[in-house]
């Protein structure tokens, strides 16, 4: 055997001890959370105080958290997720009703949403997200002749929904509430709701956001301040305004890593809902570019290990996958869109990077539920496909 045949074998037999997983997935989250990670540093670390490093730790405890979680959750069957679907959303509603305990949850900024345990703060709507995805997909799969067919199919799994979506108005999170309804309808629609009843239901569900917009002065003082932001950019406007200044200083490539002004002076929750601007304006263009064809790339290949799973003949897997691309691409949409200008302010983090602990630990477990996902369709696990 010469010198390059003993090496290839080498390689072959290294190949093989690697398991199959998507590689391209984990490198992707892996970059957008350790890039998430640089950025709240940068965003933070020149507050004056005793403790500069404050966000930066908690942040890292966080990720260490979201990324245990992960391991952990890569090694749970699919198959234990889809008979837990029920379970999973009956605590996700218990939760959401704890937060609202008068005396339990805790409140900030005009909103309670956290239920404190020791030093940790516990978002209940975040894992409920997590939890509905698991719970309709499994719903899609035993239903879903009645879904294709009769409208009380598509009614039932809505009425969860609406009180899911009403307990967490009540704390009160406009846009997790409506990150939670679409992805919903979505994954209905990809299950096979009719064209006419899905239109029924995007108009009463867009007819019930306008009216919560229209009825609420400080979200249409959002809105008006989103068409405008330079009408009263010392007032309503100023976020948004600060937040096209960094994107503006940033240009091309950026004023450098550490360099920005706007987060020091200016830009509030530069480390929270506004990372993005800080990327902006400190890696510019191409920094920007570079986090939305990430999380282009993720979401792409949640809808490629959809297809594989659908044709693998699990359409379990196949909706939480289809459920979980749509959720991560739609909040990233709209923590992006926030940040550029082009929709209203939203408190909505982005996903794999902002600050704040609940977000990543999620974050970290829906990644570990794809890639757990493709690995089973590589390995031709025995897929259940009933209910």
């Amino acid at each position: 055997m010469t010198g390059q045949q003993r090496g290839q074998a080498t390689m072959g037999r290294g190949a093989a001890l690697l398991p199959s997983l998507d590689y391209g997935v984990i490198f992707a989250a892996s970059a957008l959370l350790g890039l998430g990670l640089v950025m709240v540093a940068s965003a933070t670390l020149h507050r004056i105080g005793d403790a500069p490093f404050f966000f930066f730790n908690r942040h890292l405890i966080a990720l260490s958290i979201g990324l245990v979680s992960a391991v952990g959750v890569f090694f749970i069957p699919v198959k234990y997720w889809q008979k837990s679907g029920a379970m999973l959303f009956i605590l996700g509603l218990l939760l959401l009703l704890l937060v609202l305990v008068p005396g339990l949850g805790r409140e900030a900024n005009g909103a309670t949403r956290w239920i404190p345990l020791g030093p940790f703060n516990l978002q209940s709507s975040e894992f409920m997200k997590l939890f509905m995805v698991v719970y309709l997909a499994g719903y899609l799969v035993r239903r879903q002749e009645e879904v294709a067919s009769s409208i009380w199919g598509v009614m039932k799994p809505m009425i969860l929904l609406l009180l899911a979506s009403g307990l967490i108005m009540l704390q009160p999170d406009f846009g997790t509430t409506a990150v939670l309804l679409v992805t919903a309808m979505g994954m209905l629609f990809i299950g096979g709701v009719p064209l006419w009843q899905f239109g029924i239901l995007a108009g009463l569900a867009g007819s019930v956001m306008a009216g919560l917009v229209f009825f609420s002065s400080y979200r249409l003082q959002r809105v008006t301040t989103f068409l405008d932001p330079w009408a009263d950019v010392e007032g309503s406007g100023y976020q948004l305004a600060q937040a096209l200044i960094a994107f503006g200083r940033g240009e091309w490539l950026g004023v450098g890593l550490g360099s920005g002004i706007q987060k020091q002076f200016y830009l509030p929750e530069a480390h929270t809902d506004f990372l993005m601007a800080v990327v902006g304006e400190e890696l510019g263009l191409a920094g920007t570019l570079a986090v939305i064809l990430l999380f282009a790339f993720i979401v792409s290949r949640a809808f490629s290990m959809a297809a594989r799973a659908e044709r693998g003949g699990c359409r379990f897997a196949s909706y939480v996958a289809q459920g979980l691309g749509l959720w991560l691409g739609m909040q990233a949409f709209i923590n992006i869109g926030v940040n550029v200008g082009l929709l209203p302010t939203k408190g909505l983090t982005l996903p794999l990077m902002s600050y704040g602990g609940n977000s990543i630990i999620v974050a970290c477990i829906i990644v570990a539920m794809l890639v757990r996902i493709d690995y089973e369709n590589s390995a031709g696990f025995p897929l259940e496909n009933g209910g």
